[in-house]
C-alpha cells in the first residue's frame, strides 16, 4: 500500500509539473508602423483558442497560454495582422503593425496627423472601428460629441443637416480637411455635411486638433482642425457586405472590395452604398448614394501614384424654419417631430424646404521618396459640385390659412394653391416653388516636402494653391398649376418677363476666389524627452464677383480683384517628464483674410466693401498628459482672443437695402478641458471628459451704414456686445462612458453626454444698451446611448453584428435656438430627436 501511495504522489506531482511547464507567459509591445507610436487596443489571441487580451495605453500586453508552444495572432483594424510563434515563456519585444492600406504614407505627410507625447497640441483621435460601432443613424459630426470642446447637433434634423462647434466656434472657423485637402466653402467658410454624407463608410481615422493644430495649409483656423483620413487602397485582397436598418424606415446597404496588392505593385479598392428612409422629423424623407474608389500603383522604389475619388449624391427634405416651443408642443406630432416646411400635392408628400446636392472630390497623389531622409508628397485635386435648396415665392406657402388642419404646423395644402393658380389664368402664378442653385468648380494643389536633416531636426514646407468659381442663381422649378410667374425685383433682367420652369430670376452671379500661399515647419528633438516646433505661413486671397442679373450695372459686369494678405506663425514644445507624464505649450498669432461674403456684401453688385479687414487671432494653450498601463488622461487650458471679427449684415427690404460692416468687435474664448481613459480590468474600460468654457464678446462698437453705391446713409449701427455670452454652443459639457468586453470579439457599451450653459444664437448687432445681457439660456440636458457588437463565424466568413440605441430614455430637449428678446416664449427652436435605434450586419469575405 505504501508503494502505491508513493506512486500516486509521484504521478500527481509529475502531472502537476507537466501542467505548470505547459503554461507559457507571453509579453510584448505593439506599435504603429506609420508613426512609431504605441497602438493601444490591439487584439492578441492565442491561435486556435478564445484566450485573448488587448494592449494597454503603452501598447504592452501580457497573456498566459495553456500550451507550452504555439502561436499568437496580433491584429488591429486597418493594419496587417501578424502571427508569431512562441515556445515557453517569451518576450516578443516590439512588434510593428504596418498599415493594410497602400497610399497612406503620402496622405499622412500632407495631412499632418499629430503624434501623442510629441506634437504639442490638444488632440482627440477616433478610429474607424469606433465610427462603425457608434455612428448608427446619427449625423457624421455627432461621432465627436464626447470630445472635449465639441457641441454637435442635428440642427433641423434633415439628413446631412448636422452642425458642429469647437470651443464655441462654428464650422466657418474650424478647418475641416479630408486627406489634408481643405473642404470649407471658399466663399463663406461653411461646411455642408450633407455633401459628405458617406464619410462614415470610408473614414479610417478622424483627428480633432483643438486650437492651433498642426495642419500645414496656408490659411489658419480659429477653433481648431478636424482632420479626416479616408481609407486608401487595401493591400489585402477581400471585401465586405454591409446592411443596417433603423427607426423610421432607415435602410442602408453596401459593399466594399479590394483586389489586394499585386506582384506588379497595383491595388484597387471600391466601395458603394445606398441609404434612404422617412426621416425622424416629419417631411424629411431622404435618399442617397455614396461611393469611394482608390487606385494605387507602385512605379518603382522611389515613386508611387494613387488616385482617390469619393462623393455622396443625396436629396432630403428639411426642417428649415424654426418655431416657438409653444407652437411645437401644440402639434399632433409632438415638438421633436413637428415640421411646417412640407405638405401634400396630388396625394403625395411635397416639400417646401428640400436639399439636393452632389459634390464629388477626386485627387491624384504622388509620393516621391527622394532618399532615406526626404520625401515629397503632392496632391492635385478637383471638386465639381452642383445642386441647391428649395425656396418659394409668394405669401400663401407656409401661411396658416393654407394648411390641412387648424394648426399652423399642419402640412401645407399645395393642392389648394395649385387650384387658385390655375384660376388666375393669364395673370400667372401668385406662388411658386423655386430653388437657390449653387454649383462650383474647385481645383487645387497641395505639395509638402519633408526632410529629416538629422536624428534631431526635421523640416517640412510646401505650397497650397486653390482656384474656385462658385455660380449662384434662383431658378423656377414648379409653377404650381399656373402658366408663368412674374418676378417683383425691379432691378433684375427677369422683371416684367413671364418666367417658365427652368428660367433664372432674382440673382445670378459668380464668386471667384484664388488663394495661394507657402508654409513651413521645423521640428527639433532637443533631447529624447524634449521636442519643439515652429511654423509659419503666408498667403494671398484674391476675390472677384461677376454679376449677370442686375440691370442697373453698365459697362463691365466683373468687379476688380480685391486682394488680402494673410499670415500666421505658431510654436510650441512638448516635454516628457518621465515615462508617464508630459507637458506641452503652444502659442500663435495669425491675420486671416475675410471671406468673399464679407468683401461683397451685395450679391447683386460688383462694388467691394472698402471696410473689410483681416481678422486677427492670438491663442495660447498649456497642456498636461499622463500615460500608464491602465490610465491615460489629459488636461488643457486654452486662451483665444479674436480681434476684428468679420461681422456684416443688411437692413431694409426690396430696393431699399442698406449694408453695414462691423469693425473692432472682439471675442474672448477661454476654458479648461479634461479627458481620460481608464482600463479598470481586462474587460472593462471607462472613458470620460469635461469641458468648461467661458466665451464672451468683449467690445461695444458702431458701424457705418452704406447704400449699394457705397455711400454712407443714416445713423450708424450701435453694437453693445461687451460682456455678452457667445451663443450657439454649450459652454459646459461632460461625458462618461463604459465599454465591457463580454468575449474576445464581443462588447457592450454605454455613453452619457451632458450639455449646459448653452446660450441661444442671436444677432449681436440687435443688442441695445438696455438689454445687453438678455440672451436666453437653453435648459441643460443629458443623453444616454447604448450599443453592442458581436463578431462570430458565419460558415467560412467572419460576421459582425452591431446594435445601437441613441437617447435611451427618450429625453425631450432643445438642441438649437435663436434668441429674439431674451425669453423662452419667443425663442425660435429646434428640438433634438427622441429615442432612435439601428441594427447592422457586416460580413467579411
Amino acid at each position: 500500500m505504501k508503494k502505491i501511495n508513493q506512486f500516486l504522489c509521484i504521478a500527481v506531482l509529475t502531472l502537476f509539473s507537466t501542467v505548470m511547464y505547459a503554461q507559457s507567459t507571453i509579453k510584448g509591445k505593439v506599435i504603429d508602423g506609420d508613426m512609431n507610436s504605441p497602438l493601444p487596443g490591439a487584439n492578441v489571441i492565442v491561435k486556435g483558442t478564445t484566450n485573448g487580451t488587448t494592449t494597454d495605453f503603452d501598447g504592452n500586453f501580457t497573456i498566459t497560454a495553456e500550451s507550452g508552444s504555439g502561436e499568437v495572432v496580433i491584429s488591429y483594424v486597418g493594419y496587417v495582422s501578424q502571427t508569431i510563434a512562441y515556445n515557453g515563456d517569451a518576450d516578443l519585444g516590439t512588434i510593428t503593425l504596418v498599415s493594410s492600406e497602400v497610399g497612406l504614407d503620402e496622405i499622412m505627410i500632407v495631412a499632418s496627423v499629430a503624434v501623442d507625447r510629441k506634437t504639442p497640441v490638444a488632440v482627440s483621435t477616433i478610429k474607424s472601428s469606433e465610427i462603425a460601432l457608434k455612428l448608427s443613424t446619427q449625423e457624421f459630426p455627432e461621432i465627436l460629441k464626447s470630445t472635449p470642446g465639441v457641441y454637435a447637433t442635428r440642427a433641423g434634423g434633415g439628413y446631412g443637416d448636422g452642425r458642429i462647434n469647437l470651443r464655441g466656434f462654428d464650422s466657418e472657423n474650424v478647418a475641416v480637411m479630408i486627406n489634408g485637402v481643405p473642404v470649407n466653402d471658399m466663399e463663406n467658410g461653411a461646411v455642408y455635411w450633407s455633401n459628405w454624407a458617406g464619410l462614415g463608410d470610408v473614414t479610417s481615422t478622424m483627428q480633432v486638433q483643438r486650437g492651433l493644430g498642426a495642419s500645414k495649409v496656408a490659411v489658419s483656423s480659429v477653433g481648431g482642425t478636424i482632420n479626416i483620413i479616408t481609407k486608401t487602397t487595401d493591400a489585402v485582397k477581400g471585401g465586405s457586405i454591409t446592411s443596417s436598418v433603423g427607426n423610421n424606415g432607415y435602410l442602408k446597404y453596401g459593399m466594399t472590395y479590394s483586389t489586394g496588392l499585386t506582384d506588379k505593385g497595383f491595388a484597387a479598392t471600391v466601395s458603394a452604398s445606398k441609404i434612404g428612409g422617412e426621416g425622424y422629423v416629419d417631411g424629411t424623407e431622404f435618399s442617397g448614394y455614396n461611393y469611394f474608389v482608390s487606385l494605387s500603383q507602385q512605379i518603382n522604389d522611389a515613386h508611387r501614384l494613387s488616385f482617390t475619388a469619393f462623393g455622396a449624391q443625396q436629396e432630403h427634405g428639411q426642417r428649415y424654419n424654426r418655431s416657438t416651443i409653444a407652437e411645437l408642443q401644440a402639434t399632433d406630432s409632438g415638438p421633436r417631430r413637428a415640421n411646417k416646411d412640407w405638405g401634400y400635392k396630388n396625394g403625395e408628400v411635397y416639400h417646401q424646404s428640400f436639399n439636393f446636392y452632389h459634390k464629388p472630390q477626386m485627387s491624384i497623389n504622388h509620393l516621391w521618396n527622394i532618399n532615406e531622409k526626404s520625401a515629397l508628397s503632392t496632391a492635385v485635386y478637383a471638386s465639381f459640385g452642383s445642386g441647391g435648396g428649395r425656396r418659394d415665392e409668394g405669401t400663401k406657402i407656409g401661411s396658416d390659412e393654407y394648411r390641412i388642419g387648424s394648426s399652423g404646423l399642419q402640412p401645407i395644402d399645395f393642392d389648394r394653391i395649385v387650384e387658385e393658380n390655375r384660376a388666375n389664368g393669364v395673370n400667372g402664378s401668385t406662388d411658386i416653388i423655386s430653388s437657390s442653385r449653387n454649383s462650383h468648380e474647385w481645383f487645387g494643389v497641395l505639395s509638402t516636402y519633408k526632410n529629416r536633416v538629422n536624428d534631431a531636426l526635421t523640416i517640412s514646407g510646401g505650397f497650397d494653391g486653390r482656384y474656385y468659381v462658385g455660380s449662384h442663381w434662383y431658378q423656377v422649378d414648379d409653377l404650381l398649376g399656373g402658366q408663368f410667374f412674374l418676378d417683383n425685383e425691379t432691378d433684375t433682367f427677369a422683371f416684367g418677363k413671364p418666367l417658365k420652369v427652368g428660367d433664372k430670376y432674382n440673382k445670378d452671379y459668380d464668386g471667384i476666389v484664388i488663394r495661394y500661399g507657402l508654409f513651413g515647419q521645423a521640428e527639433y528633438q532637443v533631447t529624447d524627452a524634449f521636442n519643439i516646433f515652429v511654423a509659419a505661413d503666408v498667403s494671398n486671397s484674391s476675390y472677384k464677383q461677376k454679376e449677370f442679373m442686375n440691370n442697373t450695372i453698365t459697362g463691365s459686369r466683373s468687379s476688380d480683384a480685391v486682394d488680402f494678405l494673410g499670415y500666421g506663425f505658431k510654436g510650441g514644445g512638448n516635454y516628457n517628464l518621465d515615462a508617464n507624464n508630459n507637458i506641452f505649450v503652444n502659442v500663435g498669432y495669425f491675420s486671416r483674410p475675410p471671406f468673399l461674403d464679407s468683401v461683397f456684401l451685395d450679391e447683386d453688385g460688383i462694388d467691394a466693401n472698402e471696410d473689410a479687414v483681416n481678422e486677427k487671432v492670438f491663442s495660447a494653450e498649456l497642456g498636461y498628459g499622463y500615460r500608464s498601463e491602465k490610465l491615460s488622461a489629459n488636461v488643457n487650458i486654452y486662451y483665444t482672443n479674436w480681434l476684428d471679427k468679420s461681422y456684416s449684415g443688411s437692413i431694409g427690404t426690396g430696393d431699399d437695402i442698406f449694408f453695414y460692416n462691423v469693425l473692432g468687435i472682439d471675442a474672448l474664448h477661454q476654458g479648461i478641458e479634461l479627458d481620460f481613459r481608464y482600463k479598470a480590468t481586462d474587460e472593462l474600460t471607462v472613458t470620460g471628459m469635461a469641458s468648461l468654457g467661458d466665451w464672451k464678446w468683449k467690445s461695444n462698437v458702431s458701424a457705418i451704414v452704406r447704400d449699394q453705391a457705397g455711400e454712407q446713409v443714416g445713423d450708424p449701427i450701435e453694437v453693445y456686445a461687451d460682456g455678452i455670452k457667445v451663443g450657439d454652443a454649450a459652454q459646459t459639457t461632460f461625458a462618461l462612458g463604459a465599454d465591457y468586453k463580454l468575449a474576445p470579439k464581443s462588447n457592450i457599451y454605454f455613453d452619457y453626454n451632458f450639455a449646459g450653459d448653452n446660450y441661444a444664437s442671436y444677432d449681436v448687432t440687435n443688442r441695445s444698451s438696455n438689454n445687453t445681457n438678455d440672451v436666453w439660456k437653453l435648459p441643460d440636458f443629458g443623453l444616454f446611448d447604448l450599443g453592442m457588437r458581436h463578431t462570430f463565424q458565419m460558415g467560412s466568413f467572419e460576421a459582425t453584428l452591431t446594435g445601437k440605441i441613441n437617447n435611451v430614455f427618450n429625453t425631450e430637449y432643445v438642441s438649437d435656438a435663436n434668441d429674439i428678446d431674451g425669453t423662452a416664449s419667443t425663442a425660435q427652436v429646434y428640438f433634438g430627436p427622441g429615442r432612435t435605434y439601428s441594427v447592422g450586419l457586416r460580413v467579411n469575405f
